[in-house]
């Protein structure tokens, strides 16, 4: 990886602010193309991620889909404005096979049905529709699909998980499923135990032993065992392997609520297998400013005074996610871009931000905020033209998509970041 210049000055085509998904993946695109990168960011979103990904799993409102392809047909007649409206099916699949393959090269392994969404338990006992999940949960898939006697196992202390409720809420479409509660073998003393300390742990071969060997008496009579997402940080695919070989039944981990351990396995995959590429820098640092130059190139800084650095760039992708991600910040006055002070498309009246209903199955105004965009991603002026030539915007950032409702934001934040990544190796000035 190349390192930060002394002068704290660094040259290169394309800068990324943001390093979320949509931000990761474009890094990768670019790199992918010889194109000299430079990523800012603190990759927070990481930690709230599921590790699953999205394609587009629920529309119309309130109706899951079997089929995403579909789905998103529908949904490009309804909300042509919508980002999936600006790229084509074949598009979207590549972006999302290069990004499988990426993460294949990191060990990081992923499983998908062939053309079609499936079902995911959730932590809440759940189904949420998705197109894509780690290899550690698809077993889950299997189980669910086959109806399979199950074990759903709970840690004491682990309070963001609970296997007894998930179990009672899958119970009512999967009798043969259960749950059972055991002490984590050296947290017996502890009040609270968190799902990264457990993986942590599980990363170690003797742990896992110890783990079998309390666990292997309550779960002889059924073919699978089912875990909160805590079975290996940085060595999953072999702690599953090993829990299997020792349990004598087929292993599969549940997503939590954060902090996500999928979540940071994404985020250490991607940041791996970026740094061993020379055209690409990565900076754990916020922008703080951004100026678009006479020559239509750009100046960004980054950092605090000790460690401020100067980014020179030909082209910039905005990255930035909505509210989390302090992309968008929202006031008493309404919702602005918090960079260039883009224009923000937001309902009219800040009482129509939110409906009435929490639930409502149409989505709150909130929700499709963001920047609107040319064809080509380019965010748009207030005389809707484009802001500059080399300006991209990419991910949740982008308005009409409200990607927590649609099940989406994956797949959206990938394709995005592939159409921006082309479109601005289309007209990178020389």
């Amino acid at each position: 990886m190349n390192t930060r210049p002394k002068n704290n000055v660094i040259k290169t085509d394309l800068a990324i602010i943001g390093s979320g998904m949509a931000g990761l993946a474009a890094a990768v695109f670019a790199a992918n193309r010889g194109i000299s990168t430079v990523v800012a960011g603190k990759g927070a979103s990481f930690y709230f991620a599921s590790g699953a990904m999205d394609l587009m799993g629920v529309f119309p409102e309130g109706m899951p889909q079997l089929d995403p392809w579909n789905a998103i047909e529908q949904e490009r007649k309804a909300i042509p404005q919508h980002p999936c409206g600006k790229i084509n099916n074949r598009d979207i699949s590549s972006a999302l096979g290069e990004i499988f393959d990426f993460l294949k090269a990191e060990d990081l392994f992923y499983q998908r049905a062939a053309y079609r969404n499936i079902d995911l338990i959730t932590s809440a006992g759940t189904l949420k529709p998705t197109y894509m999940v780690p290899q550690t949960m698809w077993n889950s898939v299997l189980a669910f699909e086959t109806k399979a006697d199950a074990a759903l196992v709970d840690f004491t202390g682990l309070r963001i998980f609970s296997a007894r409720q998930a179990a009672a809420v899958l119970n009512q479409k999967w009798p043969g499923i259960q749950s059972l509660e055991i002490d984590f073998p050296g947290t017996e003393h502890l009040e609270d135990v968190h799902p990264e300390h457990l993986a942590r742990h599980m990363d170690i071969a003797e742990n896992r032993r110890k783990l079998a060997e309390t666990l292997s008496p309550r779960v002889k009579n059924v073919k699978y065992v089912g875990f909160s997402a805590m079975l290996g940080l940085y060595h999953c695919a072999e702690a599953v392997a090993e829990m299997e070989a020792l349990l004598g039944a087929k292993v599969f981990e549940i997503p939590t609520p954060p902090v996500s351990v999928p979540g940071i396995r994404l985020l250490e995959s991607f940041k791996k297998g970026l740094e061993k590429n020379l055209y690409f820098i990565f900076l754990p640092e916020m922008v703080k400013e951004i100026k678009l130059e006479k020559n239509r190139e750009f100046t960004l800084f980054t950092g605090q005074k000790e460690t401020r650095s100067r980014i020179e760039s030909k082209g910039v992708i905005l990255a930035t996610g909505r509210l989390l991600g302090r992309g968008l910040v929202a006031d008493k006055t309404g919702i602005r871009e918090s960079l260039l002070n883009l224009p923000v498309y937001q309902p009219g009246d800040r009482k129509n931000w939110h409906s009435e209903d929490l639930f409502d199955p149409g989505g709150h105004g909130i929700s499709r905020a963001g920047i609107e965009t040319d064809d080509s991603f380019r965010p748009l002026d207030s005389s809707s033209a484009p802001v500059a030539e080399h300006l991209f915007a990419a991910g949740s950032i982008l308005a009409h998509n409200d990607w927590t409702r649609l099940k989406c934001g994956s797949g959206v934040s990938v394709a995005t970041a592939f159409a921006a990544v082309n479109n601005f190796i289309s007209c990178k000035p020389a």
